[in-house]
Parts: C-alpha cells; sequence; structure tokens
C-alpha cells in the first residue's frame, strides 16, 4: 500500500513539473526571446521550484558540495538523471550544457537552449560531432560561462559501468580551461528511467579542479578516477553498495 501511494506521489510530481515547465516557459517568453538574462532567470526559477516540490512532495532533499564553479571553466560531471541538470543549474551562475541536437527540436527545451548557448551535438558522427562541438563551443564561449559536459555521454544508473567519452578530453585540450569535476548519487532516489521517487538526499559534489595542460589520457583517467571515486562514496554514505571499480575506457 505505501509502495502504491509512493508511486501515485511520485506519478503526480512528475506531470505536475511537466506541466509548470510550459507555464514557466511560456510566462517567461517575452523576456526571454529578447534577453538571454530573462531565459536564465526562466530556467533558475524552474529548477528552483522542481528542487523546492521535490522536498516537501517526496521528502527528497538536495544538496551542493564542495565550491561552485563560478569563472570560466567546463564541468565534466555524472548525469544519473535530470534532477542533477537542475541541481548543476540552479548552483552555478551560468552554466551551459553540451546536449544532443535531438533536444532542440523539444517544445519549450529546446528554445530555451538556444538562448543559453546550450552546445548541441549530433552523437551518430563521432569525429565529425567532435570537431562540430569544439567548434560551437568556441563560438559560444564568447560569453562567459561554465560549460557543462557528461563525459559517459549519457544517463548511467548507479553501479553500472560506462566508458567515459574522448570528446570531454578534445574539449580540455582545446579550450586550455580549468575541469572541474563533479560527482553525484542523485540516481538512487531519482532514476533515469521509470515514474518511482524516493526520499533521502541527493547530492551534487564539485571536486578540486583539474589545471589544464595535461597530457589528454592522464586528464581522462584522473577525470574518472575523481568522478567514480566520489560517486561511489556519495552512494554509499546513501546505503547503496557499490560493487566493482570503474575501468578508463
Amino acid at each position: 500500500m505505501k509502495t502504491a501511494f509512493r508511486w501515485l506521489l511520485s506519478a503526480v510530481f512528475m506531470v505536475q513539473i511537466y506541466v509548470m515547465m510550459l507555464i514557466f516557459g511560456l510566462v517567461f517568453a517575452p523576456w526571454a526571446l529578447v534577453s538571454p538574462r530573462g531565459a536564465r532567470m526562466a530556467c533558475r526559477s524552474y529548477a528552483g521550484y522542481v528542487l523546492w516540490c521535490a522536498r516537501w512532495m517526496l521528502g527528497l532533499r538536495t544538496e551542493v558540495r564542495g565550491p561552485v564553479p563560478t569563472e570560466e571553466v567546463i564541468i565534466a560531471a555524472k548525469h544519473q538523471s535530470f534532477l542533477d541538470i537542475l541541481i548543476i543549474f540552479h548552483a552555478t551562475p551560468s552554466a551551459k550544457f553540451i546536449m544532443k541536437r535531438e533536444l532542440l527540436w523539444t517544445p519549450i527545451i529546446g528554445i530555451y537552449a538556444k538562448r543559453l548557448g546550450c552546445v548541441p551535438v549530433n552523437r551518430g558522427k563521432k569525429g565529425n560531432a567532435i570537431a562540430r562541438m569544439v567548434k560551437d563551443v568556441a563560438a559560444e564561449f564568447a560569453d562567459p560561462g561554465q560549460l557543462v559536459i557528461y563525459p559517459q555521454g549519457t544517463r548511467v544508473a548507479p553501479g553500472a559501468d560506462r566508458p567515459y567519452k574522448i570528446g570531454t578530453g578534445v574539449l580540455y585540450a582545446a579550450l586550455e580551461q580549468p575541469c572541474v569535476p563533479a560527482a553525484t548519487n542523485v540516481g538512487l532516489f531519482w532514476p533515469r528511467t521509470g515514474i518511482m521517487r524516493k526520499p533521502g538526499l541527493g547530492v551534487v559534489e564539485f571536486l578540486p579542479a583539474i589545471a589544464p595542460g595535461l597530457d589528454r589520457d592522464v586528464f581522462m583517467a584522473t577525470l574518472e578516477r575523481e568522478v567514480e571515486a566520489h560517486s561511489n562514496k556519495l552512494m554509499q554514505e546513501a546505503g547503496f553498495k557499490v560493487d566493482g571499480v570503474s575501468h578508463h575506457g
């Protein structure tokens, strides 16, 4: 009975946050269309609303640990669900995301992503996609901000092993900027698929920056080691048993 109630509550929560996405998008549209500041305010307000609703409706609290990046950096983050996107965006002053090109054609999200300077990537053509991504990022960085990239390229379930893609290393070398790794455990409470949402403490932890100038392979190995180790610690803190060791690939 308790599980059924939590599933129903989760379903109501999910329906209303997507309805509110539409409402926020329409209310802020006039400002967002004339100013990127309006788009950013809309998205930050929406993220804050969802985090607040998750707390009082679901008992799902959120926390940011470590120094929040405010300068022009790359944030290479563990990606487990939509929740880590919301936490990072709400915490940082000028985040823009590397995102799937298909999302540009979704209502509300696509329009606002363009206004924020998010960089779309065509995942189907690896070599061309990386070269285009570097070019597009360089163009968007005329406006300073925190470029968020998910090194594994997609949402990854807690405990799952998925390789880190070389695109993050290419960007790191091309931009010559510090890279801030970010760990998370949010997939334990807000899974990448399904309806059920669970109470608990979802954390995004910003780790010490990796200085520019490392060899690409050394950088990738360091990034993966830091993100995976700290994500595992956060998940263990929440009661998840981490089995096995991540391997650089």
